[in-house]
C-alpha cells in the first residue's frame, strides 16, 4: 500500500479539511510509523494548517522527515502554517512596530508577511507542480483563512487566488497564494480544502506516488480508519480522549445558541471554545457557525472537536461572510449534530444600524430566532460596568424580540465585587442563569486567534476554565430549534432605537 502522512503535532489542524480522504498516517512528534523511521515508510506527506510555526512544534525528528523526504524527491505539501513551516521565516508581529520573526525550514524561498485572508476564493494555475501537472490555465477553489498571508520570494509561482477583501477592507485583487520549489516535488499553498474540492489534485497526487486501483480503495480505506482514530483525541496534547454518544441520541434538527458579546475582546472566543471542548469530551458532536467572513474565529473550537470547515461554517451579513442563514439552517440539518453554537460578532449590536441588512449579531439572532447566551469582559470598564452593559443590551434585546437566555461576566478578577454584581443582573434581568469566569493568564502573546496564538495552550485552557466555572448541561438546555422568519428591514430596526 501507498502510505501518505499527515502532520499531528501541538498546534496544527489535522481535521480542518478532509485533505482529499488521502492521509493514511499520523506524523507525530517523534518522527516514527509505526516503529520506523517515518521518511523510509511515507511516500508522501501534508502538513496542515493551524499555529504550528506560532507553537513551535517542529521537533528535531520531523524536521529530518521532513528534509529527508525531500531529497528523495518525495511530494510534500504544506497548507497555510505547514507551508510556513517550509518557508524561510515568518513575521508573526501583526501588532507589533517591529517584526517578530519565526525561522522555518528554508525548502521553499519565500517569507511570510501579515496580511488577513478569510475568503472563500477561486484560484488559476500557472504552473506545472506534482500537484499541478496538466492543469496550468485551470481555476481550483478553496478558501483562505490566514493571518500571514503576504508570501514574497522567489520560489516559482503555481496558484494565484482572487480575493475580494484583506486586512478587513474590500480589496479584490489577484495575489500569490502558492509555490513550489525548482524540483516541483514540494508545494506550499495558502488554499484550504483544495484537495477536496478539485479532484485533478488529488488525481495527481496519486500519480505522481504510481498509485494503482487497489493503492487507491487501500488509502481510502486507511483513511477512514485514521480519521476514526484521530478524532478520538480532544484537540492534541490536551491528554483527552472521547467516543461520540450513539447517533441515535441526536436530533434531525438540532437546536442552536449564540454566543454573543457586548463588544470586541469579551472572550467570545474562549468561551465558545471551552464550551466547544467540555462536549466534545461528554461525546457531544457540535457544530461550529461564525457570523460575517473572520473564519479564524473558529480554528480552535474546530482544534477540539476535529471537525472540518464546512460551506456552511460562515454566515453572512452585509454581504461579507459565505452563506445566508437560511441556507445554513437548511444545510445543518440532518447533519448528525446535538448543537449548533454560533460565535457572534464585535457587539452583538455592532452595525445593526447600518443601511445594509442584516449587518450586525441581532439581527441574525432575530431572524432565526436564535437564544443568546451574552457574555461582557470586566477587564476593560471594571466588573461593576460590565454588569450595568449586559442589564442594557438584556434589556435592549428583549426590546426588539430576541431572547437572552443567560448572561456570563468574563474576566473576573475580584469574587466579591463580581458576586454583588451577579445579585444585580438576576434582580434587574430576571434571568435564572447568570455566570462569571475568571480572568485567566495565557502563555502566548496573545489571547485571540487573529494575535500569535499557541492553540493546544488556549483551547486547553479554555476546556479548564468552562468545565471548572459555568455549568455546560444548562447551556445545552438554553439551545433551541431555529426557525429561519426573515430579516427586519432598516426601517423597522431604526424604530426600537428612536
Amino acid at each position: 500500500m501507498k502510505n501518505i502522512g499527515l502532520l499531528y503535532v501541538k498546534g496544527s489542524l489535522p481535521a480542518f479539511e478532509n485533505f482529499g480522504k488521502l492521509p493514511t498516517h499520523l506524523l507525530k512528534e517523534n518522527g516514527m510509523i509505526n516503529g520506523q523511521k517515518a521518511y523510509e515508510v511515507l511516500d508522501g506527506l501534508i502538513l496542515p494548517g493551524g499555529s504550528i510555526v506560532e507553537s513551535q512544534s517542529i521537533s528535531r525528528e520531523v524536521e529530518t522527515v521532513i528534509k529527508k523526504m525531500n531529497s528523495q524527491g518525495k511530494f510534500i505539501l504544506g497548507m497555510c502554517s505547514g507551508f510556513q513551516v517550509l518557508a524561510n521565516k515568518t513575521d508573526i508581529g501583526r501588532k507589533s512596530p517591529f517584526p517578530i520573526e519565526k525561522e522555518g525550514l528554508g525548502i521553499l524561498n519565500v517569507t511570510f508577511h501579515p496580511l488577513i485572508g478569510t475568503d472563500r476564493v477561486e484560484s488559476e494555475v500557472v504552473d506545472e507542480s506534482f500537484l499541478t501537472k496538466g492543469m496550468v490555465g485551470q481555476t481550483v477553489t478553496g478558501f483562505h483563512c490566514h493571518t500571514y498571508g503576504d508570501i514574497r520570494g522567489n520560489a516559482p509561482p503555481i496558484f494565484f487566488s482572487k480575493v475580494k477583501r484583506t486586512n478587513y477592507a474590500e480589496n479584490p485583487r489577484m495575489i500569490l497564494s502558492g509555490v513550489r520549489n525548482d524540483e516541483g516535488n514540494v508545494i506550499g499553498t495558502m488554499l484550504h480544502a483544495s484537495l477536496d474540492e478539485n479532484p485533478s489534485l488529488v488525481d495527481n497526487i496519486l500519480k505522481f506516488i504510481d498509485a494503482n486501483h487497489k493503492d487507491f480503495l487501500e488509502i481510502y480505506e486507511a483513511n477512514e480508519v485514521l480519521v476514526n482514530k484521530m478524532k478520538g483525541e480532544v484537540g492534541i496534547g490536551c491528554e483527552i480522549y472521547s467516543d461520540y454518544r450513539l447517533p441515535a441520541d441526536k436530533p434531525k434538527t438540532p437546536p442552536w445558541l449564540m454566543i454573543a458579546g457586548t463588544g470586541s475582546d469579551s472572550g467570545k472566543t474562549f468561551i465558545t471554545t471551552g464550551i466547544v471542548g467540555v462536549l466534545r469530551k461528554k461525546g457531544y458532536k457540535v457544530g461550529v457557525l461564525k457570523i460575517g467572513p473572520d473564519i479564524r474565529d473558529l480554528a480552535p473550537s474546530l482544534y477540539l472537536n476535529k471537525e472540518k470547515m464546512e460551506e456552511y461554517s460562515s454566515i453572512q451579513i452585509g454581504g461579507l461572510g459565505w452563506k445566508n442563514l437560511e441556507e445554513i439552517i437548511a444545510d445543518v440539518n440532518g447533519q448528525n449534530y446535538d448543537l449548533i453554537l454560533v460565535e457572534g460578532v464585535m457587539s452583538i449590536f455592532t452595525g445593526i444600524l447600518n443601511e445594509k441588512t442584516p449587518f450586525s449579531t441581532a439581527e441574525i439572532a432575530k431572524a432565526g430566532k436564535i437564544p443568546v447566551l451574552l457574555v461582557t469582559g470586566c477587564n476593560k470598564g471594571g466588573i461593576e460596568t460590565a454588569a450595568i452593559d449586559l442589564a442594557s443590551h438584556t434589556d435592549m434585546l428583549q426590546k426588539i424580540g430576541i431572547k437572552t437566555a443567560g448572561l456570563i461576566l468574563n474576566k473576573v478578577y475580584n469574587e466579591t465585587i463580581a458576586e454583588t454584581a451577579l445579585n444585580y443582573l438576576k434582580n434587574t434581568t430576571q434571568l435564572e442563569w447568570v455566570g462569571k469566569v475568571p480572568k485567566v493568564q495565557l502563555t502566548a502573546r496573545g489571547g485571540t486567534p487573529e494575535v500569535e496564538i499557541k492553540l493546544e495552550d488556549f483551547c486547553c485552557k479554555a476546556i479548564e476554565t468552562v468545565e471548572k466555572y459555568l455549568d455546560v448541561e444548562k447551556i445545552i438546555r438554553m439551545a433551541e430549534t431555529p426557525k429561519f422568519i426573515g430579516y427586519s428591514s432598516y426601517k423597522e430596526i431604526k424604530k426600537d432605537f428612536i
